[in-house]
């Protein structure tokens, strides 16, 4: 799993360890580095009799370094000092007056190359002035070195900054964008390889916003924990493959006494350097990863009959969209729940077993419901009313079943429930975090609104998390927002997973979700209900898989979303024997 963690949790975390005398920044420039290196290595391979490949040769690579001032850029020139050692021909340009003194220094001193855009970094006598545009001369001679170079590291601002990239940097960005988008596409030969240092430039590294110019990542080299604009959409999508380096923080270690040894008591009394500092605390968003899932899924034992393996009612479809019943349906078989449930229009109910005979086309009890794909929602007094096939009633006793309003003697007692598309809108003023609400934007945007809140379907795509934890906050439900990153936010937390492809923004690719969800949560259904954390966790497990199997589906072309429902036995499978 990993784990992200605020801006003012790394910094409490290092406090301790810089006023010990630990030297974080040449540990995190030499990670840097050897990162770096590694990247050029393999991206300068050559190929072999056999027809495989062994990693090139550093030496005679080109490095182009974006610097701003502070400790980011001192990160920046120490690694970029550590590789003009290794025959890396390097050049830092500055776009800031206050360049770290000990950096540019070994930078220099390692033979790399300096070019500096605004005043001079040598300047002792220099104070800060306003510098608004870059000249765009200068922009395009930078960007024709950068073009030329393997790899270039954009350390032009840290994790302390907040807003949008201003003045020379966002002018230089501007333009180096626009000059990679010319070219080839990111990752491929001819086009550098770009290493974001802590966090790409520019992204809101708490809540993942992105206010202004960015330039994209390849990779991005987080230094002790990742940050939270890592995971977060919409900022996730600029920053590339991660790589997390160790510098001796401890995020979220249990805290610990002075008479047990406390670090920072330790260091005071001069008992020696702690190697490590422990903050105690919560990380701001997580993500799982392919074993977590296969952690939390639930396989079935020799006793075990359909009935203890969870069985999923679904409402779902309208004489109008029958296919998302078919969808809904299929996705939930597919997960491997004991038995589907369906109950809808009796032409809707002969697609679904057309399609999946397996289905139960009957009352009973479940263990989980699968409400609303492809139902409308309930039209409002000016509205023109809708055929809704009568899935409105259904799912109004369905809800008031799951939550508990009716009587256990009659229903079967609280179970998890899936709150899907049009059905949004008859969600209760209050729910509990078993019931899973799972918009889109636009969708979340006009249950906030009902709520009071002045937002719109642009706003969430801007903050997802902000919205997603509002959204929360005001129904009690467990939020899942789908999205090209999805987003969950439960009692626990919050939760950001980008596994599924871009194909996978296709019609019907939101019912196939929430059947594999209803699926996951019917195999844990006591459990969702007396542990108010977990739905979220296994709603951001769904996400997984049914990303997993977008991708298995057609690997790097378009998919159907009943492609993805098919495909999701072989991704549980693969996953299960990976654990």
């Amino acid at each position: 799993m990993i784990e992200a963690w605020s801006v003012a949790d790394v910094r409490a975390a290092e406090e301790p360890l810089l006023a010990a005398g630990v030297p974080l920044m040449e540990r995190a420039s030499f990670a840097l580095a050897t990162v770096v290196a590694r990247d050029l290595a393999r991206r300068r391979s050559v190929a072999l009799p056999d027809g495989g490949r062994r990693d090139g040769r550093v030496t005679g690579a080109r490095a182009v370094l974006l610097v701003g001032s502070g400790n980011n850029g001192g990160d920046t020139l120490h690694a970029g000092a550590y590789l003009a050692r290794r025959g890396v021909d390097v050049l830092a340009v500055l776009t800031g007056e206050h360049a770290h003194v000990g950096g540019l220094q070994a930078l220099r001193a390692a033979g790399g190359r300096v070019e500096v855009l605004v005043g001079s970094p040598d300047d002792a006598s220099r104070t800060e002035r306003s510098h608004d545009h870059l000249d765009p001369h200068v922009a395009d001679r930078v960007a024709a070195q950068v073009a030329r170079a393997d790899v270039v590291l954009d350390g032009l601002v840290g994790i302390g900054a907040r807003g949008a990239l201003r003045g020379v940097a966002a002018d230089l960005v501007r333009r180096l964008g626009a000059v990679l988008d010319d070219g080839p596409g990111p990752g491929e030969p001819g086009r550098p390889w770009v290493v974001a240092v802590d966090a790409p430039s520019g992204i809101g590294v708490d809540d993942g916003t992105v206010p202004g110019p960015v330039l994209r990542a390849d990779r991005t080299v987080t230094f002790g924990a990742a940050k939270p604009g890592l995971l977060l959409p919409p900022a996730t999508h600029l920053a590339g493959h991660g790589a997390v380096v160790d510098i001796g923080l401890r995020l979220g270690a249990p805290a610990r006494d002075h008479a047990s040894g406390d670090a920072r008591a330790g260091a005071a009394a001069g008992n020696g350097a702690p190697a490590r500092a422990d903050v105690s605390a919560t990380p701001v968003v997580r993500r799982l990863e392919p074993a977590d899932v296969a952690a939390l899924w639930s396989v079935p034992g020799a006793t075990d009959h359909k009935y203890t393996r969870g069985v999923v009612g679904v409402v779902a479809g309208t004489p109008t969209f029958p296919g998302a019943a078919v969808l809904t349906a299929t996705a939930a078989v597919r997960t491997g729940p004991g038995m589907v449930r369906y109950r809808g229009p009796d032409d809707v109910t002969r697609a679904v077993l057309a399609a999946r005979p397996e289905v139960v086309p009957a009352a009973g009890r479940v263990q989980s419901w699968v409400l609303g794909p492809g139902v409308p929602p309930v039209p409002g007094p000016d509205d023109d009313p809708v055929d809704d096939g009568g899935q409105h009633e259904r799912v109004r006793y369905a809800l008031s079943a799951a939550t508990g309003e009716l009587s256990a003697g009659v229903v079967g007692g609280r179970v998890p429930v899936v709150v899907d598309a049009g059905t949004l809108s008859l969600v209760p003023d209050r729910c509990p975090p078993w019931v899973v609400l799972t918009p889109h934007a636009g969708e979340l945007a006009t249950l906030l609104r009902e709520r009071g809140d002045d937002v719109t379907r642009t706003d969430v795509e801007a903050e997802p998390l902000r919205w997603a934890r509002r959204a929360h906050e005001a129904t009690g439900a467990t939020v899942l927002l789908k999205g090209s990153a999805t987003v969950v936010v439960g009692p626990d937390g919050a939760w950001s997973q980008a596994d599924a492809p871009a194909w996978l923004a296709t019609a019907g690719a939101g019912d196939v979700l929430a059947g594999i969800l209803g699926t996951v949560l019917a195999a844990h259904a006591e459990r969702v209900v007396h542990e108010p954390g977990l739905a979220a966790r296994l709603a951001a497990a769904a996400a997984v898989v049914h990303g997993l199997a977008a991708e298995r589906a057609n690997p790097g072309g378009p998919v159907a979303a009943l492609d993805v429902a098919d495909a999701v036995p072989a991704v549980v499978a693969a996953l299960l024997a990976a654990r």
